[in-house]
C-alpha cells in the first residue's frame, strides 16, 4: 500500500489523530483536517487517493463537505463515518457520490477493507 494518500476529515481531534496513526502503521499516508472547510482547502492544494469524512461536524457538515469534494474531484472515493446510529445520512451520502459509509466506533480492519475496495474500483475505472 505504498504511497496511498488518505485525507481524514473529522472534528474529533483525538479520534482523527488516532485513526491517522493506525493507518500509518499499516503503510498509508494520512493527512488530517478538523473541519470541512479545512479539508476542502487541503483537497484543492494536494492530491489524495481516498477521503474519509465524518458526517456530523459543526459548520460545514459532512454532506455539504461531500458535495464540495465531488465538485473538486468527482472520481475521489469518499468513505463516510457516522457515529449517531443512523444510516439515513450515510445512504444520502452514497446518493450524492460517496463510495460507502461506516458506523463509529470504527473497526480498523473493516475500514482498510473499504479503502482497498475503493482503490480497486477506482483503478478499474
Amino acid at each position: 500500500m505504498d504511497n496511498i494518500n488518505i485525507l481524514l476529515i473529522d472534528d474529533e481531534s483525538e479520534f482523527v489523530e488516532t485513526l491517522a496513526e493506525r493507518l500509518e502503521l499499516r503503510g498509508y499516508v494520512s493527512k488530517t483536517a478538523g473541519d470541512g472547510e479545512s479539508g476542502i482547502g487541503m483537497l484543492a492544494n494536494e492530491s489524495f487517493d481516498v477521503a474519509i469524512l465524518d458526517l456530523m461536524m459543526p459548520g460545514l457538515n459532512g454532506l455539504e463537505t461531500l458535495k464540495q469534494i465531488k465538485a473538486i474531484d468527482k472520481t475521489l472515493p469518499v468513505i463516510l463515518l457516522t457515529g449517531h446510529g443512523s444510516t439515513r445520512d450515510g445512504m444520502e451520502g452514497m446518493r450524492i457520490g460517496a463510495f460507502d459509509f461506516l458506523m463509529k466506533p470504527l473497526d480498523i480492519d473493516e475500514l482498510i477493507g473499504k479503502i482497498k475496495l475503493a482503490l480497486n474500483k477506482q483503478s478499474k475505472g
